[in-house]
């Protein structure tokens, strides 16, 4: 299916920015993607092909779209960032930010997941569907990491259902985050005692609910799947620590053993 519609007015380059902007904006055209040809483009928006070209350098002039090596138009990397890589820096060397993202992420999800459910339609179901499958298919083949980029592809897509366009670019920039190594990677969950069977199940869930349309029972799920993540997170800290002194105590008494054999020996 074409997501570009003929230009009806004066057909100018601006109209032809102006709508494969929006595309970006909305979430159709993400980062990465390539557009057709020049050709195809004047094809489907009913404009010349140098209307076309004047149009694509507009909106890579702007930082929008791309050209890479070897031919084709991108979609640049077009994902803000919440915080100045200065704060990013501080925020990755203080652990209370990483509970503090995680707050922040259960309120806005929750909200994203309440809205999906009112507002998303059957092709948005038929994505999540699509992504909880693979979800499913990575977990029983023990593929950490496939499940892993299957989680953070459900949560964007919930954002998107949202039909909220400050929603979703403020999900997005805070997603960014996470994949940039600002926080730590919930990853590690995976490996805790039944860590991948409740997180499956949570979004499991949290897909049910937005597909029967229950926006409370969604709003619900998605702030429990983050509560959850909270404690676990917790959870791991409180052992880390332990095992840290108590390493610290075996290393204090075999320091101390060794030297009660020197002085005796």
């Amino acid at each position: 299916m074409n997501v570009f519609r003929p230009i009806q007015h004066s057909r100018s380059a601006e109209e032809v920015a102006h709508q494969i902007e929006g595309l970006v904006l909305e979430g159709v055209l993400r980062v990465g993607d390539r557009l057709p040809g020049e050709r195809e483009l004047a094809l489907e928006t009913g404009v010349s092909r140098p209307i076309v070209r004047e149009a694509i350098k507009h909106l890579e002039d702007r930082g929008i779209l791309e050209s890479r090596h070897g031919g084709g138009t991108y979609v640049a990397d077009v994902i803000g960032t919440v915080f100045s890589p200065q704060i990013s820096a501080s925020l990755a060397s203080h652990s209370r930010a990483t509970l503090d993202y995680l707050e922040y992420r259960r309120e806005i999800e929750a909200i994203a997941a309440r809205l999906a459910a009112s507002r998303g339609t059957q092709a948005d179901r038929e994505l999540l569907g699509g992504i909880v499958a693979r979800m499913e298919a990575a977990h029983e083949a023990e593929d950490f990491e496939a499940e892993a980029q299957a989680d953070i592809e459900f949560h964007s897509l919930i954002g998107e259902m949202a039909h909220n366009l400050v929603l979703l670019h403020t999900l997005r920039s805070c997603y960014k985050l996470l994949s940039e190594g600002i926080f730590q990677n919930r990853s590690r969950l995976y490996h805790t005692p039944d860590g991948r069977s409740k997180l499956l199940e949570q979004h499991r869930v949290i897909h049910k609910a937005i597909v029967r349309g229950d926006s409370i029972a969604a709003e619900a799920a998605a702030r429990a799947h983050i509560s959850h993540i909270i404690e676990a997170t917790l959870e791991l800290e409180r052992r880390a620590d332990r095992e840290r002194v108590a390493g610290l105590r075996l290393a204090s008494r075999e320091d101390s053993g060794s030297r009660t054999k020197l002085r005796n020996g």
